[in-house]
This record gives structure tokens, C-alpha cells and sequence, in this order.
């Protein structure tokens, strides 16, 4: 009871401000007679223990500036995660797990800061004083079997102990189900909330299970609404009227290609390229998708929703209908598509001298895939891809030529070549992960990012000279506290980190990683200078973007898949249109909502694709326990070590299954045993074997068999 006054007493003070209030007025306001004299006591401890500022017979908090509404972002088992209301930039804070007040994500809560930023810039830490508003967002778990007792693990936050369940709904459930719940009855901590299952998604032992839980608890959409899919249908009936045809600059004579995927469906940019005298005429042409998702309509309000295309595995959430996406917006080889081109002149240095934005009316001459371009390229192509791509086979060379001087350029401005690994799951027709590798890139790829690059840039170009509401592209130099964090870990790892301080550039960073190119732990050094960038967000302000050293940057090409794309499309369309005069009161506030959509939706986006992989990769290795791997060190925390192994799948080794000490962090890249000094450095090779796996969770255990250090040394006071 006593418990439950005192939060009462810290929000209404909250509320009220430097005044205060008297002790009348508090019991006034907090409501039940019978409680008077427990208010007053309450009251009394408050200001005895200088809990609460007294004066003139008035209480009000003490240093009220330390207070601060925000809502649960994150919950894990040790910590949470709270966003402030009152920071434009969206800050967390940090909360110890006791201190949560079973704050779960999506509730709102009154906090208070306890402790500033340390040296290193890492987050306030906070406590929950109260929970104000229950989250009305889906909660998920898995049903699991406690001593006996049937009770839920949840997934939407982390406790110690599964919940008791109250309710089992209509369905039957098993042990392992992944389910739905709703929390019955609150507690002051995670694992004292009761529970009462909704529905059943099935087995948590299924990837697909897991994914379609977490799908919907982040409220991801997955159906489109009747009115889009009508809109997209009559779309698609309608085709390409003549009349639009006759408006638009005819390029279907040019050569123009696409290259993708080759599983790409929504292929929505395609080039075409000409060597000249001076140097060459590249063209990039986009598919003129805000021709079709017209301003107010159920397709664009839909549009605006999603924000972006998801993808997970062998799965597209996509942002717009099949019938847009996979149909009339994508430039299928020898079908006439509307494009909006970027015709772009460069002189034989890769400068961009002109460059023009028109309504184009094109057709793909063949769907290029990489890895037949890639064997064109390296002279390997067989005769039926050489007789596939006939018409465009002469442009090949010269798109290689192209791209090879605009990446040196990007590497003379100094732009950082970070080697980040990602992950190709491959799924058979159920669904079902049989493979995990790392993805490969080749040349090809490298040629198209290229190419967009170049698109991206005079898009921006646009807005920019032209002072018009825009959306951009833009990624902030890294915080001073973020590069010392770095120059104080290569220090530890016996790096001389020359050029990496307080004000280092983007220049300075790209010199350090090919300064250790050849460094074993050369991974490792690329993961910790990507952690120490900023990420990439859209905004109406053209800050620029420090990673690909560019002043104007925005996303032109991809509007199949990404709304910031769209929006600039529509603000160019009128641009082109002749109707500059009206952007600045047609789009300012289009610009700025936009913008902050995107970045939100990527975010979600970002965050879906890396967790459900996690599910995927155990669902794969579940039929491999018991088996030896070899692997690095790719992580540290203070409960264990994180483990890679070449297929990019990562588990965890357990602290509780490495020889018995104290363990702690070290410099952010070294688990220490403090009484041997022993040292578990990142970029270790190790052997392990593989010990258990929980799908549902996205978890890998491994034991240690074997651990190599990279350096002969592997005790810790002479690191």
C-alpha cells in the first residue's frame, strides 16, 4: 500500500511542478479517506529522509530536473531501456533490472536519473519511479515446463522466472507452444506478473513460428487492406495509357538493363551506359512508382504505414502490392515501363559534369543477374549467357570501366571500405532453414552500388541548389566520446591508433583499416569502427553523410521499397514539371513527417531481419548438437562470450562453463579472469561444441574445447 502512495505522491508532484503542493492538497488529490493517515506518514518519511524537498509547508520534488516522463523501449533480463519524451533526439536511458518496476516495452513510466553519462558518453541511468500507462502492444512467449507447472517464458521482455498462467484461452496448449498473452495481474518485478494466453501460434521449435509471433508483436503489417489491393488491381487492368506515353521522354531505343538478384521479383532500377569522347553517359533508370501511389490515395496512406520493405529470409513484407511491386512498376526485360531517369555525363575522371532528371518511358533490353554478369566479366560466360545478354554484352566492359574510377574517387575522398558480414538462410519449400553462409559480393554488385551512388548524389544535388523541402540521406560524424572509446580499445588490442582521436574523419578511419588489413584481427577492427558510427537516418536537413564522404546524398532509387524514395520522386516529379515555385508550401511538412517515417520504419525494419535470422540460424543448427566447430571471438560480455563461426551463425559460451574465477569486461573487447589473468580476447580462435539450442529464443550454447590466442601472451597484465 505504502508502496503504491509513494508513486502516487511522485507523479502528482511531477505534475504540479516547482509550486508544489500542500499536505492537504496532496490527500486531497490522491483521493480515499481511509488512507489519510498512511498518506501523512508517507509524507513524513519523504521529508525526514530528504526524499522530498520541503518549504513553507510545501512539498515538491527535489531536484526535478532529474525527472523525466519516457516510455519502455527495451527489457532484457538485467536492464531496460527507456526513450524520453522530452528529447528531441530520441536518448535512452539505461535501468537496472530491479529498479524496472516490471516496466515492460511499450509502457510509459516516470523516471528518474541517478547518474549522468560516463566518460565514454553510455547512457543516463535511471529509475522507474511509476508505471502510468499499461502498453497496449501484443506481448509473445513460449510455454515451457517449470518444476512441473506449466507456466510462460515471455519474448517481448526478459525474466529470471517464467510467469504463472492463469487463463489458457480456447486452444489446447503444449509445452513449447509459442503464444500470445496478455498480462492478467501486475507485479513490482517481470517475473511477479500473471499471465493469460490468447492464441497459439504453434511450435516455438519452427523458425517460421517464431517469425510470424515476432511479425505481429512488433505490429508489422502484413495484409493490405482491401481498398490498397483495389487500388493496385485497377492499376495494373489500367496499364500504361497512351496518352502518358506520349508525355514522357522516350528512351526505349537506349540499351538499358537491369542486374539483381536473381531471385528479385520488384526490380526497380535498370542502366544503360555509352562511352563517348569525353567520357561517358550513364543512365539510371528508376521505376516511376509515385505515377502510380498518387497523393491521398489508400495506396499511399498504406505506403506511409509500412515505410519500407521487410525481409527476412526467403519472406518480403513488402511496402506496396504485388500487383505495383512484382507487376507494373517493375522493369521486367522487354515490357514498357514509365521510369523517371537521372542522365548523367562524366568526364573520363568520373566527375559528374551534367546531369538532367526526366519522365522516361524505357524498356529493359534483359533481366542481368550478378552472377552471370560477374562471368561475363572475369571472361567466363558460357555461350547461352553470352547469347542472353546480345544486346548489352558491350556495355559490360565499359560499366566496369565506369565504376572502377568511381570507387577509386570514393577512396581518394577518404570514405571508410567497412567489411561488414552478412548472411544468405536458405529455406526448403516449407520453409524450413537447411543452410546458413555468408554472403558474397562481387563485382557486379559493386558496379550497380556504384552507379545508385551516383543517382543518390544528384538527387540530393537538386534539392540542395535548388533550396526545396527534400528528404536526405544523412549520417553524422561519429560523437568525440565514440572515437576515444576506439583509439582507448586499439590502445589495449597493442594497435597504434595514429589519426583516431576526439575530431578524427572519415579519411582517418578508412586509413586505419587499411593499415590493418593484414592484422588477423582485422574483422574485429572493422566491427568496432562500425559501432563507433553513427547510423544513417533521413532528414529535411542536408547535413550530409560522413560515411560515404558525400555533401549531398539522398535515396532516389530504390521507391519500390522504400517510402524516403517515393517521397523525393513525388517532390522531383513536380520539380521537373515546372512547378519549383510551389515546393516550399507544398512539401515543407511533407519533407519533415516523411523523413521521420522512414527513419522509424527502418529502424523496424532493421531490427525484424537481424532477430528473426536468429531464429533461422538455430532452427539450422539444432540438428548439429553435439558437433565440434571452429570459430572466433566476435563478442564479450560480463556473462560469457559470444562465438562466430564461418557461416556467420553466432552462439554463446556461458561463463558457468569456463573454469571457475571472477570474470569481467576489459576494454570492451576482453572477458578477463582476474585470478589466473587469463584472457578471452575478440579475434581468438576457439573450438567449441555445440551443447543445446532454443529456436523459440534465438539461442546458441556452445562449450570451449580449445582457445588460441592471437598472440602467444594471453595473460591480461601484459595485453
Amino acid at each position: 500500500m505504502r508502496v503504491d502512495i509513494r508513486e502516487k505522491i511522485f507523479v502528482l508532484l511531477y505534475e504540479k511542478g516547482e509550486k508544489g503542493l500542500t499536505e492537504p492538497e496532496i490527500i486531497s488529490l490522491i483521493g480515499k479517506k481511509k488512507d489519510n493517515k498512511i498518506i501523512s506518514r508517507e509524507l513524513e518519511d519523504m521529508k525526514r529522509f530528504k526524499v522530498l524537498g520541503y518549504s513553507k509547508l510545501r512539498y515538491s520534488l527535489k531536484n526535478p530536473d532529474k525527472y523525466h516522463l519516457g516510455v519502455v523501449t527495451r527489457a532484457a533480463r538485467s536492464h531496460s531501456f527507456v526513450k524520453l519524451e522530452d528529447s528531441e533526439e530520441g536518448e535512452e536511458v539505461f535501468v537496472r533490472g530491479k529498479e524496472c518496476h516490471g516496466a515492460v516495452p511499450g509502457d510509459r513510466v516516470l523516471i528518474k536519473i541517478i547518474a549522468d553519462k560516463d566518460e565514454y558518453n553510455r547512457s543516463q541511468t535511471a529509475v522507474v519511479i511509476s508505471v502510468l500507462e499499461f502498453s497496449s502492444n501484443m506481448l509473445t512467449g513460449t510455454v515451457v515446463d517449470y518444476n512441473g507447472e506449466i507456466r510462460l517464458q515471455p519474448s517481448t521482455f526478459s525474466s529470471p522466472v517464467p510467469l504463472t498462467i492463469v487463463g489458457f484461452g480456447e486452444q489446447a496448449v503444449r509445452v513449447g507452444d509459442k503464444v500470445r498473452f496478455e498480462i492478467k495481474k501486475r507485479g513490482e518485478r517481470h517475473s511477479e506478473h500473471v499471465a493469460t494466453i490468447t492464441e497459439v501460434f504453434g511450435s516455438s521449435d519452427v523458425a517460421r513460428v517464431s517469425v510470424k509471433a515476432y511479425i505481429e508483436e512488433k505490429q508489422i503489417p502484413t495484409e493490405f487492406p482491401e481498398a490498397v489491393i483495389k487500388e493496385a488491381k485497377e492499376i495494373e487492368k489500367k496499364g500504361i495509357p497512351s496518352g502518358e506515353k506520349a508525355m514522357r521522354t522516350d528512351l526505349r531505343d537506349l540499351p538499358i538493363f537491369t542486374v539483381d538478384g536473381a531471385d528479385t521479383k520488384d526490380i526497380d532500377d535498370a542502366i544503360s551506359i555509352e562511352k563517348t569522347p569525353k567520357g561517358y553517359k550513364l543512365g539510371v533508370h528508376i521505376a516511376d512508382v509515385s505515377n502510380y501511389v498518387k497523393k491521398g490515395t489508400a495506396l499511399d496512406q498504406e505506403a506511409h504505414k509500412r515505410g519500407t520493405s521487410v525481409y527476412i529470409a526467403d519472406m518480403v513484407i513488402p511496402m506496396l502490392p504485388k500487383e505495383l511491386s512484382n507487376g507494373i512498376c517493375s522493369l521486367n526485360p522487354q515490357e514498357e515501363r514509365l521510369a523517371f531517369s537521372c542522365l548523367m555525363e562524366l568526364d573520363t575522371n568520373g566527375e559528374i559534369n551534367k546531369y538532367r532528371f526526366v519522365k522516361s518511358l524505357i524498356k529493359s533490353r534483359v533481366k542481368g543477374v550478378y552472377s552471370e554478369v560477374n562471368k561475363i566479366i572475369a571472361g567466363e560466360a558460357d555461350g547461352e549467357i553470352k547469347e542472353k545478354y546480345a544486346e548489352v554484352i558491350d556495355q559490360i566492359p565499359v560499366m566496369n570501366e565506369l565504376a572502377s574510377i568511381l570507387k577509386k574517387n570514393r577512396e581518394q575522398r577518404g570514405a571508410p571500405e567497412i567489411n561488414s558480414v552478412e548472411s544468405k538462410i536458405i529455406c526448403d519449400e516449407n520453409g524450413v532453414c537447411i543452410d546458413i553462409k555468408k554472403r558474397e559480393g562481387g563485382i557486379a554488385e559493386g558496379i550497380i552500388e556504384e552507379f545508385m551512388l551516383a543517382a543518390n548524389n544528384c538527387a540530393a544535388k537538386v534539392g540542395m541548389s535548388n533550396h526545396i523541402p527534400f528528404v536526405y540521406r544523412v549520417h553524422e560524424a561519429p560523437s568525440a566520446e565514440k572515437l576515444m572509446m576506439l583509439q582507448d580499445t586499439l590502445v589495449s588490442m597493442g594497435i597504434n591508433p595514429k589519426g583516431i582521436n576526439e575530431s578524427s574523419t572519415a579519411k582517418d578511419l578508412a586509413q586505419l583499416l587499411k593499415d590493418c588489413k593484414d592484422d588477423p584481427r582485422a574483422p574485429i577492427i572493422h566491427r568496432m569502427t562500425l559501432r563507433t558510427m553513427m547510423k544513417a537516418k533521413y532528414s529535411e536537413n542536408p547535413i550530409g553523410h560522413f560515411g560515404l564522404v558525400m555533401k549531398e546524398y539522398a535515396h532516389f532509387t530504390s521507391p519500390i521499397r522504400r517510402l524516403a524514395d517515393l517521397s523525393i520522386h513525388r517532390i522531383l516529379t513536380d520539380y521537373v514539371m515546372g512547378e519549383a515555385s510551389k515546393l516550399e508550401k507544398r512539401y515543407t511538412r511533407f519533407a519533415n513527417e516523411n523523413s521521420t517515417r522512414a527513419s522509424d520504419t527502418e529502424v523496424t525494419a532493421i531490427n525484424a531481419e537481424r532477430d528473426c535470422e536468429k531464429y533461422y540460424a538455430a532452427e539450422y543448427m539444432k540438428n548439429h548438437v553435439g558437433e565440434q566447430f571452429e570459430g572466433i571471438i566476435s563478442g564479450v560480455i560480463n556473462s560469457g562470450i559470444f562465438v562466430e563461426l564461418p557461416n556467420t551463425v553466432e552462439g554463446r559460451i556461458d561463463t558457468f562453463t569456463l573454469p571457475d574465477g571472477e570474470y569481467e569486461v576489459r576494454n570492451n573487447i576482453m572477458l578477463v579472469e582476474t585470478l589466473s589473468n587469463t584472457v578471452y580476447a575478440m579475434g581468438d580462435r576457439v573450438k567449441v561444441t555445440l551443447s543445446a539450442v532454443n529456436v523459440g529464443a534465438g539461442q546458441i550454447d556452445f562449450v570451449l574445447d580449445e582457445h588460441v590466442p592471437l598472440t602467444t601472451d594471453n595473460k591480461a597484465d601484459k595485453k
